[in-house]
């Protein structure tokens, strides 16, 4: 499927550098129809160009990504083929961002909170605002941390300092972030996104072939856990759906 250009997700160039920005900032960047569907498209399309050597990905407004919005959630709790699909979309986006040979920074301008946390972990470098945080909350509200948490968190920190995070589902501060490997610098806020645009422009002036290379060897590390783990963690994830904690968190958000 082509990429279709969308309000919810904007790219603006600068030189060599794709800047995309998550655009629904009313919703603090929680993931609607319309910018999954893009996050899902937009890697090929860019990794296609052969203007752009390195994509910087932040969020407009307060937050990076909220994760999950609330009415799609309640969707995949009526629909059993709303959550096939989102759970596939799921996927999807994360193998496309892993198979992107594009160097890909994420600038984490406001929280990132699970999918939206996986999505900035799924960049090769990752710049976080001094003054924010990441979580990935599934198992709080009765799901399992099937779209990336699960995947990427142990080959980041230790397996015991990912199971505490993930299981208790608590807010990691930007410093503590840089230290478990889930960023790889905390900076002002004010200073972002001059620092990943910067960062973008010099890494696009390297030898692009060894770059891009580069990364994707790497990158291997990660698309095998994927693909060991990925199937699994979101079939449990989409069965999760089922249980009585599910109704319990869906008559809460509709009260």
């Amino acid at each position: 499927m082509p990429y279709m250009p969308t309000n919810d997700l904007i790219i603006e160039r600068d030189g060599p550098v794709a800047i995309l920005t998550m655009n629904c900032p009313d919703n603090k960047n929680a993931f609607s129809d319309e910018l999954h569907l893009a996050m899902q498209e937009v890697w090929n399309h860019l990794a296609m160009d052969q203007e752009v050597r390195a994509i910087v990905l932040t969020g407009a407004g307060s937050a990076f990504s909220a994760g999950g919005n609330v009415p799609n959630f309640i969707r995949s709790y009526e629909s059993l083929q709303f959550r096939r699909d989102a759970m596939r979309g799921a996927q999807r986006l994360l193998n496309a961002m892993l198979e992107c040979h594009k160097p890909i920074i994420a600038a984490v301008n406001g929280p990132a909170v699970g999918l939206g946390c996986s999505v900035a972990t799924s960049c090769d470098i990752v710049l976080i605002a001094d003054n924010t945080f990441m979580s990935d909350p599934h198992v709080d509200i009765g799901l399992v941390a099937g779209d990336g948490g699960a995947i990427q968190w142990p080959l980041f920190m230790s397996i015991l300092k990912a199971k505490y995070y993930l299981l208790t589902g608590e807010r990691i501060p930007a410093k503590e972030c840089v230290e478990l490997g889930l960023a790889n610098f905390a900076v002002p806020a004010a200073e972002l996104m001059d620092r990943a645009v910067g960062l973008a422009k010099k890494l696009a002036a390297k030898p692009q072939q060894a770059l891009e290379e580069t990364k994707r060897a790497v990158n291997l590390h990660l698309q095998q856990a994927a693909l060991l783990v990925g199937p699994f963690a979101c079939a449990a994830e989409q069965e999760s759906f089922s249980t009585d904690d599910i109704r319990r968190t869906i008559e809460s958000f509709t009260k």
